[in-house]
């Protein structure tokens, strides 16, 4: 079985090198890896998904209010 190892917590982008948001490290974890490690900002992660800023920005929005996913209290 797959295990995590969250041990070092990405304070950067992994490609533009930003400083991130605990929020932008959360939609990380729930868009792409649960268990990441290392993470990417908003724009970086937009593009890699192939959708817009504000769609993720959005879906941020909604697990904050909803209180549907832990990984946004």
């Amino acid at each position: 079985m797959y295990s995590c190892d969250n041990s070092y917590s990405g304070d950067n982008c992994k490609v533009c090198g930003k400083p991130l948001s605990s929020d932008e490290q959360a939609i990380y974890r729930k868009l792409v890896l649960r268990c990441a490690a290392e993470f990417m900002c908003i724009d970086c992660l937009a593009e890699y998904l192939g959708v817009s800023a504000k769609s993720i920005e959005d879906l941020i929005r909604y697990y904050r209010e909803s209180g549907t996913c832990t990984l946004f209290r």
